[in-house]
C-alpha cells in the first residue's frame, strides 16, 4: 500500500474571527503547516480552545482562511468531490430525533446519491459495527447520548470514505464503548482509510495515532511520530520474569546509580477494565489495545 499520497495538507493556514464591524477580534489559528498522508490516522491533540475545531471547519470549507491555503485530495475543502470522499462526524452529534437508526443512515446515504441496495447493505453493517443492533429501530429520541455517539460514527462512514474526521469521537461513551471505537479506528487504518481524530483525551489519541500534532493557543507547538515523540531515550526498560531478591540486588551491584527504579509494571486501566467486562460475561479477557496500536506500519 502507497503511504506517499497527501490526503490533507495545510499551508500557513490561519484564521481570525472578527466583530460586528469586521474588526480583528480573535486569532483561533495561527500559520498552520500540516501534511497528513494516505493510510495514516493523525491525531490533532490539545485542549478546548486550542483551534482543533477551526481547524477542521477550515478543512471542510465551512470557514475560509483569514491567510494561507488548504488541500484535501489535492483540491479547495469546498471542492464537491473532494467532499464526497470524506466523512465527517461533529463534536456535537445532530440527528433528528423522531427517525431511528435505520431511517437516519438511509436519510444520509440518500444525499450521497447510493443506492437503496448499497445504503441497505451500508445500513446492516455498520449498525452492527457500532454496536447498536439492538436498538436499530428505536426511536433517536429514546438513545442515551453514547448510543447517540455510536450512530453519529455510523452516519460518518455511510458514503465509505477515504477519510474520515472524526472531532471527539469518544465523547459520552463509557469506557467500553471508547475501546470499541478506538479499535473501530484502527480498523479504518488497516484497510486503507486515512483518518484525522481531534481529541482533548490523550489517551485516545496515543492508543490509535500513527502522528499527532499539538495545538495550544492557536498554535503547533509540536508534531511528529507518537512513538518518537514520547520515547525516553536516554532510558532502557528490563523486563524480568519473577526475579527473586538476590537476582534484584546483583543488577543493583552492577548498575550502580544507573539504576533509577525497581517496581512491578502496570496495566492500562482501560484494558484492566475490559478484562474484567469479558469475565463477568463468561468470555475470554480482551486483547490489548495497545498490541493492536503497536503493529503500525
Amino acid at each position: 500500500m502507497q503511504h506517499d499520497e497527501l490526503v490533507l495538507r495545510t499551508i500557513g493556514l490561519s484564521k481570525t474571527y472578527a466583530d460586528f464591524w469586521g474588526r480583528p477580534r480573535v486569532r483561533a489559528l495561527e500559520p498552520l503547516d500540516l501534511e497528513v498522508r494516505r493510510g495514516e490516522v493523525f491525531g490533532l491533540l490539545g485542549p478546548n480552545g486550542s483551534g482543533k475545531t477551526t481547524t477542521i471547519k477550515l478543512l471542510l470549507g465551512l470557514l475560509r482562511p483569514s491567510s494561507g491555503s488548504a488541500f484535501v485530495f489535492g483540491c479547495d475543502p469546498g471542492d464537491r468531490q473532494a467532499q464526497h470522499r470524506l466523512g465527517y462526524l461533529p463534536e456535537e452529534t445532530y440527528l433528528y430525533r423522531f427517525l431511528n437508526a435505520e431511517e437516519t443512515l438511509a436519510f444520509y446515504g440518500r444525499l450521497f446519491s447510493l443506492s437503496q441496495r448499497v445504503i441497505a447493505e451500508r445500513s446492516q453493517r455498520l449498525i452492527e459495527q457500532v454496536g447498536l443492533a439492538h436498538a436499530r429501530h428505536r426511536r433517536l429520541g429514546e438513545y442515551s447520548k453514547g448510543m447517540a455517539r455510536r450512530l453519529g460514527l455510523a452516519q460518518a462512514l455511510i458514503n465509505d470514505p477515504d477519510l474520515v474526521i472524526l472531532d471527539e469521537p469518544t465523547s459520552g461513551l463509557d469506557p467500553i464503548g471508547t475501546a470499541e471505537v478506538k479499535d473501530l479506528i484502527i480498523s479504518l487504518r488497516d484497510a486503507g482509510k486515512t483518518v484525522l481524530l481531534c481529541s482533548h483525551l490523550l489517551a485516545d489519541v496515543e492508543d490509535v495515532c500513527d502522528r499527532l500534532a499539538i495545538l495550544y493557543h492557536g498554535k503547533l507547538q509540536e508534531q511528529g511520530r507518537v512513538d518518537d515523540l514520547l520515547v525516553r531515550s536516554n532510558q532502557t526498560v528490563l523486563t524480568l520474569n519473577n526475579p527473586g531478591p538476590d537476582l534484584i540486588e546483583r543488577l543493583r551491584a552492577v548498575a550502580g546509580d544507573h539504576l533509577a527504579a525497581v517496581e512491578h509494571p502496570r496495566e492500562r486501566l482501560e484494558q484492566h477494565f475490559r478484562d474484567i467486562v469479558a469475565r463477568a460475561d463468561g468470555g475470554a479477557a480482551s486483547q490489548p489495545v495497545s498490541s493492536t496500536a503497536e503493529s503500525k506500519p
